[in-house]
């Protein structure tokens, strides 16, 4: 499985990225973004089976980066999950709404993710 995670703290893209590992996706390809605009360039190097994408990122945040990864034809279907510290409902509608496959509230737990991780997968 390869997947992508987009996020512009190095920090969190090493949390997202041991927190796989410990929820069983220790095989993984695991790539990294600082934002959304590095994410289309990695995208248009390798397709992914799997993104998990932060909401506030500088240059191009999580939301906009979903709604231009949904207009692309390679990577229109790819689940997308969204990685951020904002609960509210009004933020994880509008993820949803513009094509986020699923949401993760920070801070998480392996079993968290992992939970999410088999319902957008299914």
């Amino acid at each position: 499985m390869k997947i992508l995670i987009v996020d512009d703290s190095s920090t969190m893209r090493k949390i997202v990225m041991r927190t796989l590992r410990q929820a069983g996706y220790d095989g993984a390809d695991i790539r990294e973004a600082g934002d959304g605009v590095e994410g289309l360039a990695a995208l248009d190097e390798s397709e992914v089976d799997l993104i998990f994408s932060d909401v506030n990122m500088p240059n191009m945040n999580g939301l906009e980066f979903v709604k231009e990864l949904r207009g692309r034809d390679g990577s229109a279907s790819t689940p997308v999950v969204m990685v951020t510290t904002e609960s509210g409902t009004d933020a994880m509608d509008e993820a949803r709404s513009l094509g986020a496959s699923g949401y993760v509230v920070k801070p998480f737990t392996a079993d968290k993710l992992r939970d999410v991780l088999e319902g957008v997968l299914s």
